[in-house]
């Protein structure tokens, strides 16, 4: 595996975007081979709040795989105060500085999604959004509000916070959640160990909730092992489903990864499946018409 010198090399520095007024920042990474010739698949990673992209580059670790897959990776920065270097999404009801402003940053996203379509080759009917956290609430919103644009979501550690939208069609989701996450409970309310104090819906009750818009079928189909239980509710108009994996001794954290903040994740990562590999096998299957 390559150190993050040597990966952070291979990125651009990190690049400025004017929305509204405001400079926003990212990092991508544009795979090997790379060319104005096709389109290529867009994933975002959205880091969780009080972090940023370079948190979200370590946590997903996915440079290697869009080299040998083929899709453009972006990591923006949430909303901060100038100087900032950790940031906030504002996702409904969370978080920070980014909720007390009001911040548009599903526009902005959208926004900088339409400046890879037009000065990179990003495929519009291929963008997708992954996050932790803050980042995965994030996600939720950003499809909600634009499901026209985006493909596909993965939700990890993060549930459906935003009230008030509805999807105009439908997203294929798929998602994470420990049973032992203090930050974000699976079951909803206030996280004890959360630094955003707010309450949080039950994570299967959004769940519940994209699978009822895409029209999928009410029951899950359930898969359980000692690790964690899987469920698939299928079926979903555009051929949409929604998958949602329920980690029995998880935490806080982007399952496969490296323990620590600097990798995003607030508790160990569960070592017992690999969040980023199988983001990328669901994803890789879906695009808009």
């Amino acid at each position: 595996m390559a150190s993050d010198i040597d990966r952070l090399i291979r990125f651009s520095d990190k690049s400025k975007f004017v929305y509204k007024g405001l400079d926003r920042f990212y990092l991508h990474y544009l795979p090997e081979h790379h060319s104005l010739d096709r389109k290529w698949p867009l994933v975002l990673i959205l880091h969780g709040g009080g972090a940023n992209g370079e948190n979200a580059m370590r946590m997903a670790d996915m440079e290697a795989m869009a080299d040998r897959e083929g899709f453009i990776l972006l990591y923006p920065d949430g909303t901060g105060r100038p100087g900032d270097r950790v940031f906030t999404w504002n996702a409904g009801r969370c978080c920070a500085y980014a909720l007390e402003i009001n911040a548009d940053d599903s526009g902005f996203l959208i926004a900088l999604i339409d400046y890879f379509i037009e000065q990179h080759g990003a495929d519009r009917g291929r963008v997708f959004a992954a996050g932790l956290s803050n980042g995965s609430m994030m996600v939720h919103r950003l499809a909600a509000e634009h499901a026209d644009r985006i493909a596909a979501i993965a939700a990890v550690s993060g549930g459906f916070n935003v009230d008030g939208v509805q999807p105009s069609e439908p997203v294929s989701v798929i998602a994470f959640h420990g049973l032992l996450d203090r930050h974000t409970p699976y079951e909803g309310g206030v996280g004890e160990a959360s630094l955003f104090k707010r309450v949080d819906r039950p994570v299967r009750e959004g769940m519940e909730l994209w699978a009822k818009w895409n029209g999928c079928a009410a029951e899950s189909q359930r898969e359980e092992n000692t690790a964690y239980t899987r469920e698939i509710f299928s079926g979903g108009r555009g051929h949409s489903e929604v998958v949602f994996y329920t980690l029995k001794d998880q935490a806080h954290a982007w399952p496969g990864g490296r323990p620590g903040l600097r990798y995003g994740n607030a508790d160990p990562p569960s070592p017992d499946l690999n969040a980023s590999d199988l983001i990328w096998q669901f994803f890789k299957t879906r695009q808009k018409s």
